[in-house]
């Protein structure tokens, strides 16, 4: 059985690989799990399934294989809706109950989904409290609010805690590459910026090596090293605090905690609105505690990556005149500072967290967007898979439409 559902999995393009498979088997001969569907379905999801944006698929997958949901999940467009409105309560008695199970026939399954296709096609109207019909309030195999052990329940809640099958709305839906980022989802995206790259000395053991070594020589045994595998991205990620980003404060606060735990080599610097000539990286000690712009060029080589976050919304003199910042006097524009910057590390992007939809409404944000040779992308999976994309090297730019 478990072969077969393992190959139905692969041909509805889910492709979990063998080694999954066993750790299924391993699982399941372990008895981690009693008996029981629902714990089994849990169970292979979790296995099986490497992407949560799959989970729908794997459903499908599972109910069509098990029988049932080719033949249950219909139109609902063939069942109108009134059909299903129950008016008023029904309580069945105990001697009712009995009544209706000494009629019932345990009919198989096939048998009990092939009547529910002719109800549909012979029924005309609604029904309610009776024995056949799809309707509410019954004995009926079909509907809801009734009572029937072996019936199918068609929308409404639970009310008899028996059913052989449940036929309502989808209760997955498919995860959308679009949404805001979560700091799970911040790490699952930047985790595709890290690489590993192998430096230094040989000082690591390389056991598989070692073995076909081994065996080549004929139980001779040959030691064989590598070097140390070491996560070589360096990420300097840049943060505007304060103003209109307060209400992107938890989005970013998330990609920061996500992009801490994700990179060896990571550094951080705040800034407001705009870039000038200071950062700075405790906000509580600002004032204190700040860093000359011209000093993270000197310091770091260009072979770091830069992440600005920051929605861009701010007045245009803040991008493009000397003395624009709302806060100090800058002696050069911000404009200037992007600039060098942008000359320094080649492998600059923008995250902006407001809607993208928004953004040709504020001048400044257009502003930037350009200076970045449309390298700004929004705060969403697909937008950081994006700037990833260009960190690494593709020419990905964003283009926007008014």
């Amino acid at each position: 059985m478990t072969l077969r559902f393992f190959q139905a999995l692969r041909a509805g393009g889910l492709k979990p690989s063998l080694q999954e498979y066993l750790a299924l088997l391993g699982a399941l001969k372990a008895e981690l799990i009693d008996t029981d569907l629902e714990q089994f379905h849990l169970l292979a999801r979790t296995i099986l399934v490497k992407d949560e944006s799959q989970f729908d698929r794997f459903d499908q997958i599972f109910g069509a294989y098990l029988k049932g949901l080719e033949t249950v999940w219909l139109d609902p467009k063939t069942l109108p809706e009134d059909w299903l409105q129950k008016l008023g309560e029904r309580h069945f008695s105990e001697a009712e109950r009995a009544e209706i199970a000494a009629k019932l026939q345990a009919a198989n399954f096939d048998e009990l989904m092939q009547k529910l296709k002719e109800r549909l096609a012979e029924q005309e109207g609604r029904h309610q409290g009776g024995n056949k019909w799809i309707g509410t309030l019954g004995s009926s195999p079909f509907g809801h609010g009734g009572y029937n052990p072996l019936g199918v329940r068609i929308g409404g809640p639970a009310s008899q805690g028996r059913a052989t099958k449940v036929w309502e709305s989808r209760v997955y839906r498919d995860f959308s590459s679009d949404l805001d980022l979560g700091v799970r989802e911040s790490k699952l995206a930047l985790r595709k910026l890290r690489k590993f790259a192998r430096e230094g000395a040989q000082f690591e053991l390389d056991l598989d090596d070692t073995i076909r070594s081994t065996a080549r020589n004929a139980g001779w045994l040959e030691l064989k090293m590598r070097r140390e595998r070491h996560n070589a991205v360096k990420v300097l990620l840049l943060l505007d605090v304060g103003g209109s980003m307060d209400e992107h404060s938890y989005r970013a606060s998330n990609l920061f905690s996500a992009a801490k735990s994700e990179f060896k080599h990571l550094e951080h610097f705040y800034f407001h609105n705009c870039l000038y000539g200071r950062v700075w990286k405790d906000n509580a000690r600002r004032t204190s505690s700040e860093s000359s712009t011209a000093e993270l060029i000197h310091r770091f080589d260009s072979s770091w990556k830069v992440i600005f976050v920051g929605d861009a919304a701010m007045s245009p003199y803040e991008v493009l005149s000397p003395g624009g910042s709302v806060e100090h006097w800058n002696a050069e524009s911000g404009e200037v500072w992007l600039k060098r910057m942008l000359a320094h590390f080649p492998r600059s992007v923008w995250l902006n967290p407001s809607q993208q939809a928004h953004w040709h409404y504020t001048p400044s944000t257009l502003l930037i967007h350009e200076l970045f040779s449309q390298r700004m992308f929004a705060m969403t999976l697909n937008g950081l898979d994006s700037a990833i994309q260009s960190l690494t090297g593709k020419k990905i730019s964003t283009t926007l439409h008014p």
